[in-house]
Parts: structure tokens; C-alpha cells; sequence
């Protein structure tokens, strides 16, 4: 009887629909609005729960930028380098993952979209310890005196994501802002947040210590101008 109770229940199960939660201070938290929204395929199919932010959800990703900020922008140039690399290092290793995600977030090829997106991490890896050199300058004075020009840091950016690239389009804006020693606030495309997701998850197991990158769900529209306006961001970035 018991086998019989068994494979019916299997015949018969609903699956669980999973909740994502948000990532803010190298932490996963559910959104403080108790919000979700329905997350879906390229085929406007059903495939997950989103967290729908809230304004403060979106002040305390800001707060924990902040507070990463001092550790990260006093970091070596080298030591983000090697961050960034360990972050592609576990994309790699979770590539076939991100790539069924690609293809049914956009109804894309995924595997060349993730490769880009490895291959990008690597990219601004190999440059945050080169920036300095490209951007700065030893400036001729007329005097018994040095003068240096030196790239600093910029301090918190908010990142709007683009909305139809979900990973490699979140990489590329994202990648550059942590390696020149940035902190960042992200919103994640709108209707494709699965990819970013997995991204917050990869980074919650690297070395990028938390609060460094915090990652938001939910309606671009309504959470963009509250980060706009947020008098402790330093930066937007939207492409």
C-alpha cells in the first residue's frame, strides 16, 4: 500500500514554486514589503517568485554600500583583480545552469551569452590594476615638486541593469564598476531577474565581501527614482 501511496503521490504532486529573496549586505533577505511578482520565460510562461523591492529595501542595500565601501576602495588593485577572477571561476563552474536560465529568460542561444559574460569578468579583472596606470599622469610643474593625477574611486553607483540582456548585459555594467573600487546598488532586468539572481548567488560564495554588490528585484519604474534621488549615491549607471 505504501508503494501505491507513493507513486500516486508523485503522479499527482504540485511542484513548489520557489521565492527568490534579495541579496543586500551579503545576505539573502525577503523584501521588507513581503512582496513578490511572478518571474517569466521568453514564452510568457510561469517560472519562479520574485522579490518585489520596496524604497527600503532599497536604502538598506544603499546603507550596506556604503558601509563595504572604506574595505573595498582600500583594497589593492591587485586583490579586486584577483575577486573579479574568482567570481568567473564560479560562473564557470556553474555555466550549464546560467545557460539554461539565458535561454529561458530570453529565448536565446545561452552557451555563447554565458561564455561572454566568464569572459568579461576576466576582462575587468586583468584591468583593475591597470586603470591607474591608463587614467593617471605625472604632470610637468615648474617647480621642486611632484604633481600626480590619481583615478579614485567614485563611491556608491547605482546600476540599472538593461532589461533585455539579463546576465551578460548585468555583467557588463557591473564588472566595471566593482573593479575600479566601487560599491554597487544593482536593479536587475524587470521581467528576466532569474540570471542576476544566480549571479547574487555566486557572489554571496566568492571573495567580494559583503555589502560590495547588493542585488534588487522588482519594478524598475518604481524603485529607479528612489535610487536617483538617494542623497549617499554617489553615481548612477544605466545603459
Amino acid at each position: 500500500m505504501s508503494d501505491r501511496l507513493s507513486s500516486g503521490g508523485a503522479r499527482n504532486r504540485t511542484t513548489v514554486a520557489k521565492t527568490y529573496k534579495l541579496f543586500i549586505g551579503g545576505a539573502f533577505s525577503r523584501s521588507e514589503s513581503g512582496r513578490s511578482y511572478p518571474a517569466r520565460d521568453s514564452r510568457n510562461n510561469f517560472v519562479a517568485n520574485a522579490a518585489h523591492s520596496s524604497r527600503k529595501d532599497v536604502r538598506d542595500a544603499v546603507s550596506a554600500a556604503r558601509k563595504a565601501f572604506p574595505g573595498w576602495s582600500g583594497a589593492t588593485a591587485y586583490n579586486r583583480g584577483q575577486v573579479l577572477y574568482r567570481v568567473a571561476e564560479l560562473l564557470e563552474g556553474r555555466r550549464e545552469q546560467f545557460i539554461a536560465e539565458v535561454a529561458t529568460s530570453e529565448g536565446k542561444r545561452g552557451p555563447s551569452v554565458v561564455d561572454a559574460a566568464i569572459d568579461r569578468w576576466v576582462w575587468y579583472a586583468g584591468w583593475s590594476d591597470k586603470i591607474a596606470t591608463v587614467l593617471g599622469a605625472s604632470n610637468p610643474v615648474a617647480g621642486p615638486y611632484f604633481s600626480f593625477s590619481v583615478p579614485e574611486p567614485t563611491g556608491v553607483v547605482g546600476v540599472l541593469a538593461p532589461q533585455s540582456s539579463s546576465l551578460l548585459g548585468l555583467v557588463s555594467v557591473l564588472a566595471p564598476v566593482i573593479a575600479t573600487g566601487n560599491t554597487a546598488v544593482v536593479l536587475t532586468s524587470q521581467d528576466r531577474p532569474l540570471p542576476a539572481i544566480t549571479l547574487s548567488e555566486v557572489l554571496a560564495t566568492s571573495d567580494v565581501p559583503g555589502g560590495v554588490v547588493n542585488i534588487l528585484t522588482g519594478r524598475t519604474a518604481e524603485l529607479a527614482p528612489w535610487l536617483a534621488a538617494h542623497a549617499d549615491v554617489n553615481a548612477i549607471d544605466r545603459t
